[in-house]
């Protein structure tokens, strides 16, 4: 396994890091998905990736794209918060037992 340099035009996904898995495809319709490796540095339009010695590169005209790990990027929610306010308009006593809530990933 050696390393692969991949230099791109535009800026990286701001969502890219370290220990993300590299994909590439050449089709059109994205039919073919093959591996890379996983990203091992970024820096600036820059990815480095380790790639086996045996497996198939992208050319300058592949699509890339990357998927998350699902260890690390499920445990918490990063960079998301919610604000609630309840008010109790009786005039009885009441008791706040329990509030909860659903969330799950809309990105996978």
């Amino acid at each position: 396994m050696g390393p692969i340099i991949l230099e791109f035009a535009e800026d990286i996904n701001a969502s890219a890091q370290v220990g993300d898995t590299l994909y590439f495809t050449d089709d059109a319709n994205g039919d073919t998905i093959q591996l890379i490796g996983e990203v091992s540095a970024i820096a600036g339009k820059i990815v480095t990736a380790t790639i086996a010695d045996i497996q198939k590169r992208p050319t300058i005209d592949s699509f890339i794209l990357f998927s998350k790990t699902a260890k690390v990027n499920t445990s918490n929610l990063k960079g998301y918060y919610a604000e609630m306010q309840f008010k109790n308009n009786s005039l009885d006593y009441s008791e706040l037992f329990l509030v909860g809530s659903q969330v799950f990933e809309s990105s996978k």
